[in-house]
C-alpha cells in the first residue's frame, strides 16, 4: 500500500520510477489512500479477505469479488508432482511435500540425510515403502483442515517412524494426534519473532510465515509443548511424551540467527539414530 507515488526519487541508486517497475512486472498497486486508517482497521478486526479493483468498479462489482469463495486446497498448487531424491546421506528421510522450501532439503543434507520426496497425496504405504529411518512433514500453505487426506496419512504413520514437522507439518500432526488449529487474529510474518525453548529456558529469534497455530484448548495428554511464542504465548513447538515425534511452528532452515535453530535438525537425527538401535 502507498500513500503516494514517487514520480521523482532521489535516491542515487535508483534506476527507474517504481510506476515502470511495477507496471512492467504486472504487480498490483494501492494508492492515495489513508494507509494509517487501513492499518487502525487490521489491527482492531484481525487479518480479513481483501481485493483489489480498479477506481471505475462499483459496490456490486466489489461485494461480488469478495463474495467468491478463497481457493481451498493450496497444498495441490506448491507439491512437487512426481518423487525426487535429495542428498546422499546415512539417514534415510521420506518427506511428504505440503509446500517445501528449498533450504530444508538443504538443512537435512547437511546433518546426513538423504531426502526422498514424494508429493502430497502419497499414502502411509508409499512413503514407509522403503523402511525409511524417518518422515519429515513439510511447511506449506493454507487452513491446515484444507487437507485432510494428508492428516489422515500423518494418523497412520504415528508410531511407525520418528516424525519432524515444520510450521504447516505442526498443525497437520498435531490434529493426526487430536488436537486442533484456529486461525491467528494476526498471521505470524518476519524473521524476527522471539520464540522460547521450554526445555531449556532459551529464546531464540525466529523466521515465520503461517496464519494458523495449534489451539491449546482440547490439547491431548500425549502432547507436550517444547516452544512458545514470547510475543503472543502461542504454541510453537511440541513433541509426543513417549513416541520420539516433535515439529516447530517455525522456520529454523530460514536461517534466523542465522544458525541458532539448526539444533532442531540434529535433534531428528538423533531421534532416528535411537530409533535404529532400538529396533
Amino acid at each position: 500500500v502507498l500513500d503516494q507515488i514517487t514520480e521523482h526519487p532521489s535516491n542515487w541508486e535508483c534506476k527507474e520510477k517504481i510506476t515502470d517497475f511495477i507496471e512492467r512486472y504486472h504487480v498490483p498497486c494501492l494508492y492515495n489512500v489513508d494507509t494509517r486508517a487501513v492499518t487502525r482497521m487490521v489491527r482492531m478486526q484481525g487479518v480479513m479477505k481483501a481485493v483489489i479493483v480498479s477506481a471505475d468498479r462499483g459496490e456490486d462489482f466489489i461485494q461480488e469479488a469478495l463474495a467468491k469463495p478463497m481457493h481451498k486446497n493450496q497444498v495441490e498448487r506448491v507439491t512437487t508432482a512426481y518423487p525426487y531424491t535429495y542428498g546422499d546421506g546415512k539417514y534415510q528421510v521420506s518427506l511428504l511435500d505440503c509446500g517445501l522450501k528449498k533450504n530444508i532439503l538443504v538443512s537435512l543434507a547437511a546433518n546426513d540425510c538423504t531426502v526422498h520426496v514424494f508429493p502430497a497425496h502419497t499414502t502411509a504405504e508409499e512413503l514407509l515403502a522403503s523402511d525409511p529411518d524417518g518422515i519429515f512433514l513439510s511447511p506449506g500453505p493454507g487452513d491446515p483442515q484444507d487437507v485432510p487426506y494428508v492428516v489422515e496419512t500423518v494418523k497412520k504413520l504415528i508410531g511407525k517412524k520418528p516424525i519432524f514437522g515444520i510450521c504447516l507439518g505442526i498443525q497437520i500432526l498435531s490434529t493426526a494426534l487430536g488436537a486442533h488449529t484456529f486461525k491467528l487474529p494476526f498471521g505470524h510474518r518476519g524473521s524476527n519473532h522471539p520464540v522460547k525453548d521450554l526445555r531449556t529456558g532459551r529464546v531464540y529469534i525466529t523466521s515465520q510465515n503461517h496464519g494458523y497455530a495449534v489451539s491449546d484448548e482440547g490439547l491431548p495428554d500425549c502432547i507436550e509443548v517444547t516452544h512458545r511464542s514470547v510475543n503472543d504465548g502461542t504454541i510453537e513447538g511440541i513433541r509426543h511424551k513417549t513416541l520420539p515425534i516433535q515439529a516447530v511452528q517455525y522456520h529454523p532452515e530460514a536461517s534466523p540467527g542465522p544458525k541458532d535453530n539448526f539444533y532442531l535438525f540434529a535433534e531428528f537425527t538423533k531421534a532416528m539414530e535411537e530409533f535404529k538401535n532400538d529396533k
